[in-house]
């Protein structure tokens, strides 16, 4: 099919010198370019993945295993008013 694009005439002239050092016709650069664009809006994207911010440490003081997270609260807001 023909179509008529606008190109600035810098990109335009970068792109003849590259398809003639490739022995290629502008056309096929073009082409090339809209498969690439294309395939990318098609793949999913990348799954969100949680950055790893714990503190060092070796998890809760041992006084601490099994206390509530009411008891937890309690003692990270302690000394803070409320």
């Amino acid at each position: 099919m023909k179509t008529t694009i606008e190109l600035s005439d810098k990109l335009l002239d970068e792109a003849r010198k590259l398809a003639a050092a490739q022995g290629v016709p502008v056309r096929e650069l073009v082409e090339r370019g809209l498969r690439h664009v294309v395939a990318e809006a098609r793949r999913p994207p990348a799954p969100f993945v949680l950055r790893k911010a714990s503190f060092k440490g070796k998890g809760l003081r041992p006084e601490l295993q099994g206390a509530s997270w009411d008891r937890l609260r309690e003692l990270a807001y302690e000394g803070r008013g409320g």
